[in-house]
């Protein structure tokens, strides 16, 4: 039996992925904003959270294909290419802005042009999901999950008081005021995001395929019991990880910049210069170089789950550990996606407008893909003897309602 480190994977990859810099400006901007009061959210969405993702890759275990592919099979082609074709810009725009949050905080720790990091960053996630195979690349992605430690060490670079830190968790003031809302919305949209179904759901494939003789758990029953168990310590793991550095983000700034008055934060950058004259040069240094290793990690999740996703609506070859002349076209879309978002990260545009079109764009997809998976989960056609179990039922559909609750609520204060 496999000891618990060595089950940690594609859930892991895709928790740590989900603490992005444009994650860390959300988290940091709810910190800053209403202090101790925001830090509810966390225990709110790792359950949530854990329950979608394990529901995404067991449709990739159990069927030996990613979302896109799945849905190419049990739905029209026109819902499944309009919801890829928004995938793909979201999170194109996304890479640009976290391509210029990290531009931004390598400016900070050691000067220079941003617009160089942009293009270095770029270019190497880029030769790095082209010309790795994919377990050594895997392994570099692991490995670049210890950035999220970076916030966890600012932790003890500041004074908290744990017992009011606990009051403000069980206890919070909540509110009904635009910005609060707005805020919460904001931190539900980044945690539960349409490209870490996709990302989990095709690193599942791929496990599956670097095995040799790995066979869909349809195919090959006898193995299930080995891959749901790794699955759900996989993601159990990997979400709460997640969820945990969300939590030290918003706990950081709240303790430090939402005491000092400080509520205007934009982006990761602004939070790790705020925090500087108060915390100090270590806080400075740990939450910069944070984003800096945290952006590295979700780059390629980013520009791989669009290339898996595209990929699989148009049934394309596909995977990182092709030769580049085996699947032109699905690198072609990891260079698009990575190019495009470096290009847009040397103009002129808001990252902050950025981000929010990225989250209106996912906002718009992810309840439909949610609907989809859930169904599609609970269907023995698809699934054959491993549809879901009633517990993971029921987590699924209550974070398809409250994401769609957050969406109708992000378009009811866009609208008033």
């Amino acid at each position: 039996m496999k000891p618990w480190y060595k089950k940690l994977g594609p859930g892991l990859i895709t928790g740590a992925a989900d603490d992005d810099p444009s994650g860390i400006a959300t988290y940091s901007q709810g910190g800053a904003q209403f202090g101790l009061h925001i830090l509810w959210t966390v225990l709110f969405t790792y359950p949530l959270m854990v329950g979608i993702q394990i529901v995404s890759a067991r449709i990739g275990r159990v069927t030996g294909e990613g979302l896109s592919a799945n849905i190419r099979r049990n739905y029209t082609p026109g819902l499944l290419y309009l919801i890829v074709g928004m995938l793909l810009i979201a999170n194109t725009i996304n890479i640009a802005a976290d391509l210029a949050a990290m531009g931004d905080a390598v400016h900070l720790l050691i000067g220079g042009p941003p617009a160089l990091y942009i293009v270095g960053f770029g270019v190497l996630s880029l030769l790095l999901q082209v010309f790795i195979p994919y377990r050594a690349y895997v392994g570099v992605l692991k490995w670049l999950t210890l950035a999220l430690l970076a916030y966890v060490g600012v932790i003890f670079a500041v004074q908290i008081n744990w017992l009011e830190v606990l009051r403000g968790v069980v206890m919070p003031r909540l509110s009904l005021q635009r910005d609060y809302v707005t805020t919460v919305v904001a931190i539900f949209g980044t945690t539960i995001s349409p490209y870490l179904f996709f990302w989990q759901a095709s690193q599942e494939v791929e496990e599956l395929q670097s095995e040799g003789h790995g066979l869909a758990l349809k195919e090959a029953p006898e193995n299930a019991r080995a891959h749901l168990d790794r699955i759900k310590v996989d993601t159990y793991i990997g979400m709460g990880i997640s969820n945990l550095i969300a939590f030290f983000i918003m706990l950081t700034t709240a303790v430090t910049l939402y005491a000092n008055g400080i509520t205007n934060i934009q982006t990761s950058a602004d939070a790790a210069m705020a925090l500087k004259p108060i915390a100090g040069e270590f806080a400075f240094l740990l939450f910069s170089a944070g984003v800096v290793g945290t952006g590295l990690l979700a780059i390629p999740v980013l520009a791989g789950s669009a290339a898996y996703a595209v990929a699989d609506a148009f049934g394309w070859n596909k995977g990182l550990d092709l030769k580049l002349a085996m699947g032109k076209r699905f690198y072609g879309i990891i260079a698009a996606s990575t190019l495009i978002g470096v290009a847009l990260g040397l103009t002129n545009l808001d990252p902050i407008k950025m981000l929010y079109w990225a989250a209106v764009i996912n906002g718009v997809i992810s309840v439909p893909i949610m609907v989809l998976m859930m169904q599609m989960a609970g269907r023995p056609a698809v699934m054959g003897d491993f549809i879901i179990t009633r517990r993971l039922n029921f987590l699924g559909w209550a974070a398809t309602l409250v994401m769609g609750a957050a969406v109708l609520t992000m378009f009811g204060t866009m609208l008033f």
